[in-house]
């Protein structure tokens, strides 16, 4: 049996593989609410226009109404063998209302609906990411402000550098959350053209008004060329582009957290709510939502690469390899928003340990380049003859087995004797700590402030119950 919806150059049926190879609808039917959306906008404009009567407009959209009840209630039977969610919309709504569900598809194709459901859904998938970053950005500008004064290493290398705050650390996370929101809220101003009335591509004889359903859509504009508008498949691309990057920056939180609450470093504790445990070794705890969203990465990144393959050597306009674009983009975006839900909750949850970072940073002799500060400061050198002294104390402390704080003027002087106990200021890690007081520095004061600034702005845009920020939803 050939389909009904577009059998009508065919006389005999599909193959089983082709039938199987070619329906979408196992993954698209996600896009229900988009279709339903823009179907109801552009039978709108056909009824304004008149190419539809006032009334075959109005029992379509009250037919949409329907289809969209029993889709949200379970109730819909979604056909394979209509291949995709917009043959089984139509194919419903035929069953409703009769045959004026056909005049639905006047002035449009599958190729320009399928544009513009795939452009909502995006767009509705980054408004949901923007909120769900800003929910992480608040959870570390509120650990910022808590731990503004709890030293920790620094580190370059893995090795320990200077000593900074937790806070400060945290704040380096809530900037880099701040570029993923700038380059996600890029992607969605350059997406928001709509591709209805394009058509198949090459547009429409039919009098429609693209600017009624652009704007009954939220679209800032019609897309401006209808070849462009049904083979365009950037908006999926950048978006997918943005979310690696973001992924990156939850994947190396995410290694930080594994490293932090490893007994090796013992700087942060994670809860039973974050953790598990070992089947056969009683006393593990394992990190493994952070170990899980640190591999969320691999399958975005993958997802992107994915996309890109499918598009690389397309003509113009469209061609059914687009069909392929779907799943990925589905796929990712779960993916990230799950990792971006997780990592809120770990962070909120994340206990630093206050006391053993501290020690960690009074250990690598972490306030070496104080010291070669306070050489050129007070002494006048220039700071590279302050580099090799300090390069030559730090040497002698480690020949002792202590730190730079530990050892007497008479140690220091041995090497640089124009040296004075003034030098015993710099070489304790608070006082280096508060002493970067420059823009963008570590010192306590600093940090505080910026913490403040950051959750006053986040506290609009992120969710208002910070414990119980949610994923991805399910749907039918």
């Amino acid at each position: 049996m050939t389909n009904t919806m577009w059998g009508g150059r065919f006389a005999g049926s599909p193959a089983a593989i082709m039938e199987e190879i070619n329906a979408s609808i196992g993954f698209d039917k996600r896009l229900w609410r988009q279709d339903i959306q823009a179907s109801k906008a552009h039978v709108a404009m056909l009824g304004a226009t008149g190419i539809l009567t006032a009334k075959e407009a109005s029992t379509i959209a009250r037919g949409l109404d329907k289809v969209a009840a029993e889709i949200e209630a379970g109730q819909f039977d979604f056909k394979p063998e209509l291949e995709d969610i917009h043959l089984n919309i139509e194919s419903r709504l035929a069953e409703l209302i009769g045959p004026v569900a056909g005049k639905l598809h006047t002035a449009r194709s599958r190729n320009d609906q399928v544009a513009t459901d795939f452009r909502l859904y995006v767009r509705d998938e980054i408004d949901a990411i923007l909120h769900l970053i800003a929910g992480l950005q608040l959870a570390l500008g509120n650990k910022a402000e808590a731990h503004a004064a709890t030293v920790m290493p620094g580190f370059t290398h893995l090795q320990t550098a200077q000593a900074i705050t937790f806070g400060h650390h945290c704040l380096a996370y809530v900037e880099m959350l701040a570029r993923d929101r700038g380059r996600f809220e890029g992607a969605r101003k350059r997406l928001n053209e709509c591709p209805l009335g394009a058509a198949a591509l090459a547009g429409t004889g039919f009098p429609i008004d693209r600017n009624a359903t652009a704007e009954a859509l939220g679209f800032a504009r019609p897309a401006a060329n209808s070849l462009d508008a049904v083979s365009d498949r950037d908006f999926a691309l950048e978006t997918l582009a943005a979310a690696c990057i973001a992924a990156m920056h939850l994947s190396r939180l995410a290694e930080e957290m594994v490293l932090w609450t490893s007994p090796q470093f013992g700087f942060a504790r994670l809860s039973d709510r974050y953790t598990t445990g070992s089947s056969i070794m009683p006393q593990k705890r394992n990190p493994d939502a952070a170990e899980l969203v640190r591999a969320k990465l691999g399958r975005i990144a993958g997802a992107f690469q994915a996309l890109l393959m499918v598009m690389k050597g397309l003509p113009l306009a469209y061609a059914k390899d687009m069909q392929e674009d779907k799943e990925p983009v589905f796929d990712a975006l779960d993916a990230l928003k799950l990792g971006l839900a997780a990592m809120t909750g770990m962070v909120q949850d994340l206990e630093p340990d206050a006391a053993a970072m501290a020690e960690a940073a009074a250990k690598g002799f972490s306030t070496a380049t104080d010291l070669a500060d306070w050489l050129v400061r007070e002494l006048g050198l220039p700071f590279r003859e302050a580099h090799h002294a300090t390069g030559r104390i730090v040497a002698l402390a480690e020949s002792k087995g202590c730190g730079l704080a530990d050892l007497s003027l008479a140690d220091l002087q041995s090497v640089e004797p124009r040296l004075t106990k003034g030098v015993f200021s710099v070489l304790e890690v608070e006082n280096s700590v508060k002493s970067r007081t420059s823009y963008g520095g570590t010192a306590p004061s600093r940090v505080r402030a910026e913490a403040k600034r950051w959750i006053k702005r986040l506290e609009k845009d992120a969710p208002r119950d910070r414990k119980k920020v949610k994923g991805p939803g399910s749907r039918p």
